[in-house]
């Protein structure tokens, strides 16, 4: 038998998540001045980032210089209310704009409170990288949230 022990793979992930608060325009339709987008970017524990009105949200990441993504992750936390949320991650490359995943998940607080997405791509050039949320599909009172946005 041949043995090899190796890092916790959470270690090399986090050595590789691209870092988002250089290089990067972040455009916003809303945001509450205290649960800015920055705590959503950022490597360390944080509220992560909140809308500032109610309905759907758009975060739109832009580089002025293209760049090539592996994988992105985003997390959604929901302690109070039961509600469906919809997301959908599109990307602009040089061949144009796509659509990467949409997706629906409902928070049942307490018991299910934490949406974690992880998705492989394989995107070369990409020049805009944008996260649509709808909080609550057929609710136009709920607040957009997002504890967290990395991509490597």
């Amino acid at each position: 038998m041949i043995k090899h022990i190796r890092a916790a793979t959470t270690d090399l992930v986090r050595e590789q998540w691209r870092n988002l608060d250089e290089a990067v325009e972040v455009e916003l339709t809303s945001e509450d001045p205290a649960y800015p987008i920055e705590q959503a970017l950022v490597e360390h524990d944080t509220n992560g980032w909140r809308a500032g009105t109610p309905g759907p949200q758009t975060i739109s990441l832009t580089w002025a210089a293209p760049i090539a993504i592996r994988r992105i992750r985003v997390v959604f936390e929901e302690h109070s209310q039961a509600r469906t949320q919809e997301f959908v991650l599109r990307a602009t490359t040089s061949d144009g704009a796509r659509e990467i995943v949409r997706q629906q998940f409902t928070f049942s607080p307490p018991g299910t409170a934490i949406e974690v997405e992880e998705y492989a791509v394989n995107l070369e050039t990409v020049s805009r990288l944008q996260l649509v949320i709808v909080p609550a599909i057929g609710d136009g009172n709920a607040v957009a949230a997002l504890k967290e946005l990395r991509i490597a």
